[in-house]
């Protein structure tokens, strides 16, 4: 089997291999060698991603990448892998919560700006002012003329950052319904997860077909050349997190 070459085989008799075969009692040879090398790729990309905030921080640049998704695709997770060497004093990661009635009586992306990153800054949107282009308007949330003022809003918002040196990276994670209901399942099931089943994350799968609606219309609008969307294929995880890193990597033209 061209599995078992020499070097897989070193690899599977490492101590990290072994563990991976103690910890799981239905662990396999090709699964244990695909989370060993996908745990070796993460590795070298994560020390680029160090060399990344470097030239941010260097260069004063201002860094803002958005990951959108549906629920469950991901996005957490992989904002954890990008973060988890970076210098916690250069970047932010903003997760809002449910604006406020005083954020409610604001601008819609009055709160949003004043998450910025300053000068030698990152700052990672897990969800961003796009939920009034798909969440919001799904479940009820804003008022349709409300939608309507976003959508002819975004764009020129969008050119104002990217103007005023904010450097712009939009992704989204992609993910299958039968994906999504079986990551629901395990969250649900977990422990430890479970808190993390929200009364919106209840109904997803019930508005699946909403949710492709408004998120196909968010594309037609707002996929500009300025700050186009990325698309990663979600359904595989170590795979979506190593492609989003390599993305990210690509467009911002660091000094490695």
């Amino acid at each position: 089997m061209s599995e078992l070459t020499p070097k897989n085989l070193k690899k599977l008799n490492s101590k990290r291999g072994l563990k991976l075969f103690l910890k799981e009692e239905d662990m396999t040879t090709a699964k244990a060698l695909r989370i060993l090398n996908y745990e070796s790729k993460l590795k070298k990309l994560q020390e680029e991603l160090i060399k990344l905030q470097q030239w941010v921080e260097d260069e004063g640049e201002k860094l803002v990448v958005i990951f959108e998704g549906r629920d469950a695709a991901g996005k957490g997770g992989a904002i954890r892998r990008i973060t988890q060497h970076l210098n916690p004093r250069e970047f932010n990661v903003v997760a809002l919560p449910k604006p406020t009635p005083e954020e409610q009586g604001q601008w819609y992306f009055q709160r949003y700006i004043k998450n910025l990153p300053r000068s030698g800054q990152i700052t990672f949107f897990d969800r961003s002012w796009y939920n009034r282009a798909v969440v919001e308007p799904v479940n009820g949330f804003c008022t349709e003329e409300e939608y309507k003022i976003f959508m002819n809003q975004v764009n020129n918002f969008e050119q104002m950052l990217i103007d005023s040196g904010v450097r712009l990276v939009k992704f989204y994670f992609s993910i299958s319904k039968d994906e999504q209901a079986r990551r629901f399942n395990d969250i649900k099931s977990s422990p430890v997860k479970k808190w993390k089943f929200s009364p919106v994350d209840q109904t997803a799968l019930e508005r699946w077909d909403d949710y492709t609606h408004y998120k196909k219309k968010m594309f037609e609008k707002t996929d500009t050349k300025i700050a186009p969307w990325i698309v990663i294929r979600a359904n595989r995880k170590m795979k979506a997190r190593v492609e989003v890193i390599q993305k990210l990597l690509d467009i911002v033209p660091y000094k490695s």
